[in-house]
């Protein structure tokens, strides 16, 4: 398709598809904490609570970074 593999769209799906997701996720979090008036602990445990896994997504890019190295 245009001239690109099949593993060379996944590897773009994988690395920016997700990463914008990660990102809109991002913002709805602070969309819940603004709204909810959590003030600035409360903000602080809802982007650790409901963001907690996107950090170990994205650690994994730099793993791999790191072990390629």
């Amino acid at each position: 398709m245009f001239g690109y593999s099949e593993e060379q769209i996944a590897a773009f799906g994988l690395s920016f598809g997700v990463g914008a997701f990660i990102l809109y996720m991002l913002f709805i979090i602070g969309q819940l904490a603004w709204e909810s008036k959590a003030g600035k602990f409360g903000t602080f445990v809802m982007f650790l609570g409901l963001a907690f896994g996107m950090v170990g997504y994205l650690s994994k890019y730099f793993i791999k970074w790191y072990l390629e190295k």
